[in-house]
């Protein structure tokens, strides 16, 4: 099947699934506070002269919270070889975009990634004049790979990673990935299997590379620190609780998670839903299970503390949660499928406890579990007597952290191996 032929038939069907799509997506960017004029940029409108736009630079498109941060930790790192290096960062999510606006350093242009039509495409990369796009983990987008290989802008995959549920999707198109695989210049995999996989699907063996996982490295990284006003807002809860963290829940698991937690002595729940606009679905199932709600976003110490439980309902401070923790409960791994990252835990020294449902973290999980590294659990009743085992058993917790420590060691330099592998793909600044 001819690439022209691909990118006719995309574009006919593209209109008619953004219009099908959009009152959906508009809903979740009222909830998540994606309105406003910057919601323009979708549409390759922007606020400022063209003339005054960063060019000739390292254009990065990074989909939501977890790829911004991967983008972010990137661009430090090239930073510190060349401090003078221009970035654009364009985001999907409107959550994504307020992490980049707050973390983005000086310098770097962060920017709605503009909807996958052609003439937005050609409308940005004019605009933007970069000599290297940068995908993060395995969002490809057909127009922008055309393109970007249409101006002879090379395309990048960084931090690659394919899960179970992405790969059956690629082969069910396989004469359609067949064409567009071949035009990114090259992949760095999180891990061997994966590596095998982009290779099998089309991308030219030698354009695929091995570097680890850019978010399990800690190189460089400072581990999660306390801060005070969490602190604050714990002891109203009792002194000396043993605090386990829900990190990035979905629907069902906070009132799981909770449930397990009440049945361990002491212990305290503080649920970080992964979107923070669940906040009102949140409290109401955790108040009709018998809890009584304290939300970080307008917090009130509880009326009855052995009921309690706190839930942060913010975005980008769930790693700073983590330096708070007894122990981590990973969430999107019991109700729902794919699991959430486990590695700002397992550096911090905290013992972690999943789901039976982390394919998303493959082949890392399947490693931490041979190693005995983390625990699993598959029910309410599991998870209870797992927490109470990590949480009262010191010489448990800290065979179990250093296991987990090793596995995450094998990734220690990942980052530099990827921006050294990006800036001689980029070549020299104009």
């Amino acid at each position: 099947m001819a690439r022209g032929l691909v990118l006719a038939v995309y574009n006919l069907l593209l209109p008619l699934v953004t219009v099908l799509a959009a009152p959906g997506w508009l809903r979740r960017m009222a909830r998540r506070g994606g309105w406003g004029p910057k919601l323009r940029e979708r549409l390759g409108i922007y606020d400022r002269a063209p003339e005054f736009e960063p060019g000739g630079g390292i254009y990065v498109h990074a989909v939501s919270v977890g790829e911004v941060l991967l983008a972010l930790k990137l661009v430090a790192a090239w930073r510190e070889y060349d401090p003078d290096e221009g970035f654009v960062l364009a985001c999907t999510t409107s959550t994504g975009l307020e992490v980049a606006r707050n973390g983005a350093p000086q310098g770097v242009r962060v920017i709605y990634a503009p909807v996958d039509f052609p003439f937005l495409v050609r409308r940005v990369l004019r605009r933007f004049e970069p000599r290297l796009v940068v995908l993060v983990e395995s969002e490809l987008w057909p127009n922008l790979l055309g393109v970007a290989h249409r101006t002879g802008v090379p395309v990048a995959l960084a931090n690659a990673r394919m899960s179970p549920r992405s790969e059956r999707r690629y082969r069910r198109f396989l004469p359609v990935v067949n064409q567009f695989l071949p035009l990114v210049r090259w992949v760095g995999a999180q891990a061997d299997e994966h590596a095998a996989v982009w290779r099998d699907l089309g991308v030219p063996g030698d354009r695929v590379e091995v570097t680890g996982s850019v978010k399990f490295d800690q190189e460089g990284v400072a581990p999660p620190k306390k801060r005070k006003e969490f602190d604050e807002s714990l002891r109203s809860f009792g002194s000396g609780r043993e605090v386990v963290l829900a990190a990035s829940t979905h629907a069902g698991e906070e009132v799981l998670v909770a449930r397990a937690v009440r049945r361990v002595a002491g212990a305290l729940a503080v649920i970080v839903p992964r979107h923070a606009e669940r906040r009102a679905e949140v409290a109401e199932a955790l108040a009709g299970a018998g809890f009584e709600v304290c939300l970080r976003s307008r917090f009130t110490p509880p009326e009855d503390r052995d009921r309690a439980v706190l839930v942060a309902d913010t975005t980008g401070e769930l790693r700073d949660w983590t330096a708070h923790a007894g122990a981590v409960v990973v969430g999107k791994s019991f109700l729902a499928r794919g699991g959430q990252n486990p590695a700002d835990a397992i550096a911090a020294g905290i013992p972690v406890v999943t789901g039976p449902h982390m394919q998303n973290f493959e082949p890392l999980v399947s490693q931490l579990r041979t190693a005995g590294g983390i625990r699993t659990a598959r029910d309410e009743a599991e998870l209870a007597a797992a927490l109470e085992t990590v949480l009262r058993d010191a010489g448990t917790r800290g065979t179990m952290t250093t296991a987990a420590r090793a596995v995450l060691e094998r990734h220690r330099g990942a980052t530099a191996r990827t921006v050294d592998a990006l800036r001689t793909l980029a070549g020299p600044r104009p």
